[in-house]
């Protein structure tokens, strides 16, 4: 029903756009009340766009950038969060909130998602997949930030429940960011009765990580998780693993805990083979890697040297490749 409208108005254009936009402006009165009129007005605002000209479109632009009020406000609070105060910044969203009106939500044809980059989309389209449409949330529309930032205040204040729902609106967003589902596990850490939902969720993490921190993070998730299950030993070899990839203070300290109390010494060799035997993903995901070596070889193939670089710094981030780190710099130098 909904592809046979739109067909329909479509070919109903001609190549007289101020013509195209008096009609296509009349089909928005046609279906305001028809089952599918949220889905179709959305379709028929992006054709209106296409009838503007490009003096139109950067004037529209240029608009847009003054007036963003996702952007005012998280540029209002950042300073006050990276320094560790959130009374104000939270108060600042509560009120923000009452009044926002929701922005790019799904509708019965389409699906919106923002992805930081190619990696994450590739990532998302392997395990997640689209059931819809896809339809890109622009970058300077960053919905999925506020979300995130006001979920992480909630939890800092231990508004656990309304963290959960903003913090889940972020993830579907961007269902593979291992930020995000890091954040919720901390909910699920305190607030539930079972670690099941916890232990999932990191699960998720890891499989979607690509940033040392956030991959070092999980193994200390589920140290926490095998500490509650009294499994000391394989407690101990996803701490001592997860300083691979972060040394943390806090991981430190509870390895020296575990090792005291219960008199155990592993190698690292060890570790590696408990965390196997346990059937839990061994560093990286593979296919994440592999994703990263196709971007890497294509930007290359296309002499993309920004793009490039980006990636070569992913892969040296996870890897400590010293090959890497030398072509690196040596593509640093030809660009200068």
């Amino acid at each position: 029903m909904y592809e046979e409208i739109i067909s329909e108005i479509k070919s109903n254009l001609g190549t007289n756009k101020e013509l195209n936009r008096q009609y296509l402006s009349s089909q928005i009165e046609v279906y305001k009340d028809h089952p599918y009129n949220k889905e179709i007005i959305k379709e028929i605002s992006r054709m209106m766009w296409d009838c503007l000209s490009e003096d139109e479109k950067q004037e529209y632009n240029e608009i847009a950038k003054k007036e963003n009020p996702i952007l005012d406000i998280l540029n209002d609070i950042y300073f006050d969060i990276e320094n560790g105060n959130y009374k104000i910044p939270l108060e600042k969203l509560d009120k923000f909130m009452e009044t926002f009106p929701g922005m790019f939500e799904d509708d019965k044809v389409s699906e919106y998602h923002f992805f930081t980059n190619p990696l994450e989309e590739m990532v998302f389209r392997k395990y997640i997949g689209l059931k819809k449409e896809l339809r890109y949330i622009p970058d300077n529309q960053p919905l999925l930030d506020l979300y995130y930032v006001y979920g992480f205040l909630l939890l800092e204040t231990k508004q656990y429940d309304k963290a959960e729902e903003y913090l889940k609106k972020a993830l579907k967003i961007n269902p593979v960011s291992a930020r995000i589902i890091l954040e919720l596990t901390e909910i699920y850490k305190v607030h539930t009765y079972t670690y099941n939902e916890y232990f999932i969720r990191t699960c998720d993490a890891l499989k979607y990580a690509y940033y040392p921190q956030d991959i070092a993070r999980c193994y200390r998730n589920l140290g926490y998780y095998y500490i509650e299950e009294n499994q000391m030993k394989t407690a101990l070899a996803l701490l001592i693993y997860s300083m691979e990839y972060e040394a943390s203070p806090l991981a430190y300290r509870e390895i020296k805990d575990i090792q005291s109390k219960n008199n155990l010494e592993l190698s690292i060799t060890e570790c590696i083979e408990i965390i196997r035997n346990k059937n839990i993903q061994l560093g990286i995901n593979p296919f994440v890697l592999d994703c990263l070596d196709e971007f890497i070889k294509e930007y290359e193939e296309n002499k993309l040297y920004h793009q490039l670089l980006y990636f070569l710094e992913l892969k040296l981030n996870i890897t400590n490749d010293e090959k890497i780190l030398e072509k690196i710099r040596n593509i640093e130098k030809n660009i200068k």
